[in-house]
Formats: structure tokens, sequence, C-alpha cells
């Protein structure tokens, strides 16, 4: 019985330690390590690295809710993952 203990529990732990790890194309030490993870109306961000090539893109000037438009957010290296933190 303790042996089923303490295999579910290291399981348990192993999951927890994978599911905790960042991507690596969100990983950053910093705010400008992280940019947009599309050219247009931005919910997510990635590391410098992962940035999309955005050359001849061309985007609307809505608004859209969610999103990095119109100063409604930032992008943001928090606790090591590129993110965008809304207002």
């Amino acid at each position: 019985m303790m042996k089923k203990i303490l295999t579910l529990s290291l399981l348990l732990v192993s999951l927890l330690l994978v599911s905790c790890s960042v991507p690596e194309e969100k990983v950053c030490t910093i705010d400008s390590d992280c940019v947009p993870a599309t050219c247009c109306h931005a919910s997510e961000a990635v590391n410098e690295e992962h940035k999309p090539d955005c050359a001849g893109r061309l985007c609307t000037m809505n608004c859209e809710p969610g999103t990095t438009d119109c100063g409604q957010g930032e992008i943001k290296c928090v606790e090591e993952s590129c993110e965008v933190v809304l207002n």
C-alpha cells in the first residue's frame, strides 16, 4: 500500500512539473524579450525569436476586444512567460 502511495505521489509531482513549464516560444526574462504572436489584433505573445513575419501584412484599424489594440493591453514578461496583460 505504501509503495502505491509513493508511486502515485511521484506521478503527481511529475505531472505538476511538466504542466508548470513554459513553452519555448514564450520564455522570457524581461518585457522587451516579448512581441505580439500575430501580426494583427494580438491576444497572445511570444519571445522575439518566434515572432511572426509581418512583412507586407495590412491590418484593420478596428479595436478588437481582448487584444492589445487601442491600448487595451500590453505585452509583458510575466513569471518568465510572454503574455498579453489586458487593462
